[in-house]
């Protein structure tokens, strides 16, 4: 199983990390491979090219879209995302896939997880 986490500054997206950022996640990163817990480190588009959503208060709410406005309660520790019917956040954008991601909640926490490479964009 794959995990999904995304940083975001708070600087104009397109913004190169500085160096001091640059060293530490490379620190990061050969922390979490040497000790087994990173398995890889890959990329994703722009946000400006996804869907946009935000999180607050055990909620997802669909920020622009055909589903903007629309509001989807996390209350399970799991919750499927996507077009198909038996997702518990379907939404109708005909970009996404039948099961774009899930969103897992532990200790308080959310990561996103997707079941293909290519469907977190």
């Amino acid at each position: 199983m794959k995990f999904l986490c995304i940083y975001k500054p708070a600087k104009p997206e397109g913004t190169p990390p500085n160096q001091k950022e640059m060293e530490e996640m490379g620190k990061l990163i050969e922390e979490g491979m040497k000790s087994g817990w990173l398995l890889s480190t890959e990329g994703c588009l722009p946000s400006a090219l996804g869907a946009r959503v935000r999180l607050s208060n055990g909620k997802i709410t669909v920020t622009d879209g055909p589903d903007a406005g629309r509001a989807f309660p996390l209350s399970d520790d799991l919750v499927h995302i996507g077009r198909g019917a038996d997702n518990q956040v379907v939404l109708s954008d005909g970009a996404l896939a039948e099961h774009q991601a899930s969103i897992v909640r532990r200790q308080g926490r959310y990561a996103i997880y997707s079941p293909a490479a290519a469907a977190v964009q």
